[in-house]
């Protein structure tokens, strides 16, 4: 399984952005798909997370204001990000989780909202 991600960029406070993953090749069965961010000098951590059974989860920090999507057909996880925040600035990992089938992550993508 390969993730490319996509999607990112620079923006104003307040602003949108749509990050895309997309997955070539799956593994049958239960799997989590999700994105996770990691800003300088700090530990990489949960966005948004999304079961193969369509149960979301999203951290504290985005909720209200991050939607995570999943396209089964075309084998996709996106992630809608309004109302950006300067402290929302990072690279954002796609992540899919079969456990113990196979953990396996997407290059990140940049996301930077201007002070």
């Amino acid at each position: 399984v390969q993730l490319q991600a996509s999607g990112g960029g620079l923006v104003q406070p307040g602003g949108s952005l749509r990050l895309s993953c997309l997955a070539f090749g799956s593994i049958f069965g239960f799997n989590v798909m999700g994105w996770y961010r990691q800003a300088p000098g700090k530990q990489r951590e949960l966005v948004a997370t999304i079961t193969s059974g369509g149960t979301t989860n999203y951290a504290d920090s985005v909720k209200g204001r991050f939607t995570i999507s999943t396209d089964n057909a075309k084998n996709t996880v996106d992630l809608q990000m309004n109302s950006l925040k300067p402290e929302d600035t990072a690279v954002y990992y796609c992540n899919k989780n079969y456990f113990a089938r196979g953990n396996y992550w997407g290059q990140g993508t940049q996301v930077t909202v201007l002070q």
